[in-house]
């Protein structure tokens, strides 16, 4: 169906402009006018030739959901129809791929569709919990409070991510930049000095002599270790994805020092902010959970979770299955059953998400004081033990010369 870009003028005199499907122009131009809009500019949208090449076209990313709920919320909240609002937003998108998903899903809404199932149909977009809590808001008539909740949450979700990124991202680059140093030192400056230590026609010491055997090793075998490593870390990836694989990674990860306690924290701040989310959304308890369990992105924590539903499934607190494991501290089941008993338990979930927001925050912190050093130590041993051991055997040239 073709695609048409349009500029109107609405009846209080504000210049809109947008993109619609429609079977021809006339069809087209009568949508618009049926808006109470007065159109200005009609023609079709020129084809795009890599439409239908998924890995050309962009991401939607969560940045791009963000500012959509954020807007949508703002649209239903002034009273502007559902469909319209979603044709002026899909209209007004800059990336293609977003786009053509809102304009699919103005068009099964148009056809009848609720909006959580015209959302449903792209789950690369829109995940379980985003459908569900629209359903609830839909069907509670509530749906630009939904929305502005969505966008709080995925905003701190989010945050919450770039924080573990933020933490890993330096060490990463470090090593990485440490291991090219050294491997360009064993491949291009160790031969060299070789070549000279061969003039000398003595035995080498034995660390100048290991970092020589280390050199030649590298430079005849440089395309076999490269390949080696890809094959690590395909097989790595491979194993990741297994289901016994990610629950050994997943619960090692858990054990770690330093890193481990980081790990449970997220885990504790993020299931405490979606589960709190959806609580005082309106989502049942049952449904809500699993959900839970689906999106916590680890495969420990999300077999507690559904420990804890089959627990109250069967009558029992939220707070008696969770004091079973070591992941949720002591202080945070305490706070979850008075907030059970007390019946304000999406505001005690919001509360401790708050906090270990802020714990995360600390501990990330602690992580970078603690790894600064340890790089430092790692490269000056490395790189410095390099340069320490070539220089050996001009030392001993020197001073038998002396």
């Amino acid at each position: 169906m073709p695609v048409y870009q349009w500029v109107a003028i609405t009846k209080k005199g504000r210049k809109l402009k947008g993109e619609l499907d429609a079977a021809n122009e006339k069809i087209a131009l009568n949508q618009l006018r049926k808006r109470n809009f007065d159109v200005k500019k009609l023609k079709e949208k020129p084809k795009d030739i890599f439409a239908n090449i998924s890995f050309m076209q962009p991401k939607v990313t969560s940045k791009d959901i963000v500012i959509f709920t954020r807007q949508f919320s703002t649209m239903i909240d002034a009273g502007l129809p559902l469909v319209q609002g979603l044709g002026i937003l899909g209209g007004q998108l800059e990336n293609p791929t977003f786009k053509r998903i809102l304009q699919q899903i103005t068009r099964d809404v148009e056809s009848g569709s609720t909006l959580a199932e015209a959302m449903k149909k792209h789950p690369a977009v829109f995940d379980n919990l985003f459908v569900n809590l629209i359903a609830a808001g839909e069907v509670g008539g509530i749906l630009d409070t939904i929305l502005r909740r969505l966008s709080e949450y995925i905003e701190k979700n989010e945050r919450l991510k770039a924080r573990i990124k933020g933490a890993m991202t330096y060490p990463i680059v470090v090593m990485a930049i440490a291991i090219l140093v050294i491997a360009v030192i064993l491949i291009f400056v160790i031969p060299v000095f070789e070549d000279m230590f061969a003039s000398f026609g003595k035995a080498l010491p034995v660390p100048t002599q290991i970092v020589v055997n280390m050199s030649r090793f590298m430079k005849g075998n440089i395309h076999w270790c490269l390949l080696g490593l890809g094959a690590l870390a395909y097989a790595a990836k491979k194993y990741r994805k297994s289901k016994g694989g990610r629950k050994t990674t997943d619960s090692l990860a858990l054990k770690l020092p330093v890193f481990g306690m980081m790990l449970k924290k997220v885990a504790v701040a993020r299931f405490t902010r979606t589960l709190g989310t959806m609580i005082q959304s309106g989502v049942p308890i049952l449904d809500a959970l699993d959900i839970v369990a689906k999106t916590s992105g680890n495969v420990i924590l999300e077999e507690i979770i559904y420990d804890v539903r089959s627990s109250i499934a069967e009558g029992q607190t939220i707070a008696e299955p969770l004091s079973e494991n070591d992941i949720f501290p002591g202080m945070v089941i305490q706070m979850i059953s008075v907030g059970e008993a007390t019946g304000a338990l999406d505001t005690m979930l919001e509360k401790i998400a708050d906090f270990y927001d802020e714990e995360v925050d600390q501990a990330v912190e602690a992580l970078t004081s603690m790894l600064e050093p340890l790089l430092m130590l790692f490269l000056g041993g490395s790189i410095g033990g390099l340069v320490v051991a070539m220089y050996l055997p001009i030392f001993q040239m020197a001073a038998a010369m002396g």
